[in-house]
């Protein structure tokens, strides 16, 4: 497919101030392994996939997939629904019905290499599929050598996962699991983590923290030099913390605790005329 035939649509601007990435019309990407050799792979693509919210999995040229087999065993739930329902598909049909994503670890420094360049990390990949409206693929190529120059050569777009110079090759699972989390936003509507509305607390209580730490401070004897000086780190700490209305009522009630025992230390220092700490 050429980047300017996509396939059944064309890039579509997303509505402006949207904060859904997968518009009704827009279908989740599928998952396409071309000559995989390892069972194990193509089922632990199986499981990522179920993770992140895909459910179609096609394969080019496969190995035999045994329901006893590895591919089953490392599909976990997958093994349900990913996994039985894969097609056996061909390249050629993917590339003439989809936008297609090819993934490579071996990408070009230029225009040079026209068939690795440019290319996209998966997060970039994320933001340039939300303008996409065609039915996309997710090319990932064999476990040794992956998708040659002439495969890449009629991909719509080239991802590469960014890993260290000296040994950037991702195992096959692992680099389709790296990407399909990177991809989330455009194929899971909800996750198993809670929503949390973290608020800062009201600026009344924070400033009644500020004037119980000055007391603390000014219980230590420091010199007032000093004591100015880490009032304002706590006043930058917590203005770049903002913490919640819990934590600041718990640190509220253990500095009117400690204040009120450094007043009776204090008390009792000064009944008995034999300091207890020195205020120097």
């Amino acid at each position: 497919m050429s980047d300017d035939e996509p396939a059944n649509g064309s890039p579509i601007d997303d509505p402006a101030g949207s904060d859904d990435h997968r518009p009704a019309h827009r279908p989740k990407p599928v998952v396409v392994v071309v000559e995989p050799e390892t069972p194990g792979n193509i089922g632990t693509i199986a499981r990522a996939m179920k993770n992140f919210g895909l459910s179609e999995l096609k394969l080019v040229n496969p190995p035999e997939l045994d329901p006893d087999g590895e591919a089953y065993g490392f599909a976990g739930h997958a093994r349900e629904d990913v996994l039985p329902n894969a097609e056996e598909v061909t390249f050629e049909e993917v590339v003439e019905n989809y936008y297609t994503v090819g993934t490579t670890a071996i990408t070009g420094e230029d225009d040079r290499r026209h068939e690795r360049f440019p290319f996209k990390t998966p997060v970039e990949l994320r933001e340039s599929l939300k303008a996409v409206a065609a039915p996309t693929a997710l090319v990932f190529g064999r476990e040794g050598r992956g998708l040659n120059n002439d495969e890449l050569s009629r991909i719509d777009e080239v991802c590469s996962i960014p890993a260290a110079d000296d040994y950037p090759v991702l195992n096959l699972g692992q680099a389709a699991t790296v990407l399909l989390y990177e991809l989330r936003d455009l194929t899971v509507s909800e996750t198993q983590l809670p929503d949390v509305d973290v608020t800062r607390a009201s600026e009344a209580d924070i400033e009644q923290f500020h004037e119980f730490f000055g007391e603390f401070l000014a219980a230590t004897g420091e010199r007032a030099h000093r004591r100015e000086r880490n009032a304002l780190l706590m006043r930058r700490l917590l203005g770049r913390a903002h913490p919640t209305d819990r934590e600041v009522h718990s640190l509220l009630g253990t500095f009117r605790k400690a204040n009120a025992k450094l007043d009776h230390a204090d008390f009792l220092a000064a009944k008995y005329d034999e300091p207890l700490y020195s205020r120097e």
